[in-house]
């Protein structure tokens, strides 16, 4: 890449751009310019217009990192998008056209976090998502500490239920045509390891890294093992 990218983080449901704060302060020790933007939640094309419009605001090429719904969000958002260099999904959905979130989860057996859901009507139309609080730290984080995931769940951003059972409407999945890195955990809750190995597989991705013992909440209990990912990406 003849111009170092700029990192553009993008999280998922259920958490917010604090949620990187580990890995941010990795790669701004190594002098890595650095954006954890605000993912709406509201809807996916929505979502992703809002990172499209992130990305064009950097104006220099970046490396795109997402972490689980945002999986959906950056698939959309770097379709055709010259700006793009790289991809690494982060416990994150990678989908093909007309696939949700939702629908991808189940895929495979292991999920846990329809069962964990509280749902509330909201004044635009729709449900909004939310993990509830005394079971947030097992089923979105379980190797964090309990003070940090107590914080965690009161500072959670829903997401309404038409963002996660929004289809990809692309025809062309980013991961068809970008170069794709995967890190994910094998005690992940939300999203069933299966199914993260053959996103990975689908995607042909450069380097797919599995962390022992990891929760879903991979960027903040792991964020050494995340930006290593990152650095590869950058690397290439």
């Amino acid at each position: 890449m003849s111009e170092n990218p700029v990192v553009v983080l993008v999280h998922g449901a259920f958490a917010e751009s604090a949620s990187w704060n580990g890995v941010v302060e990795r790669l701004r020790a190594r002098s890595i310019d650095v954006v954890a933007a605000p993912n709406p939640l509201r809807s996916l094309d929505g979502d992703a217009q809002y990172v499209r419009d992130v990305i064009a605001g950097v104006g220099k090429p970046v490396v795109l990192v997402c972490h689980s719904y945002g999986g959906m969000v950056i698939t959309e958002a770097a379709a055709d998008n010259d700006a793009v260099k790289a991809l690494v999904y982060v416990c994150a959905f990678a989908p093909d056209q007309g696939e949700s979130a939702f629908a991808l989860s189940a895929k495979f057996p292991g999920s846990t976090l329809g069962d964990a859901l509280n749902a509330y009507p909201v004044s635009t139309g729709g449900n909004d998502l939310a993990i509830r609080q005394d079971v947030f730290r097992q089923q979105f984080c379980a190797d964090v500490p309990a003070d940090q995931a107590a914080l965690m769940a009161a500072t959670q951003r829903p997401a309404t239920e038409a963002a996660l059972t929004g289809n990809l409407s692309t025809a062309t999945p980013a991961w068809q045509s970008v170069p794709s890195w995967f890190v994910f955990s094998d005690l992940d809750l939300n999203i069933p390891v299966a199914l993260h190995r053959f996103m990975a597989e689908r995607a042909g991705a450069k380097d797919t890294r599995e962390i022992a013992g990891g929760s879903h909440a991979l960027g903040v209990s792991q964020p050494e093992a995340v930006t290593a990912s990152i650095l590869a990406a950058l690397g290439a």
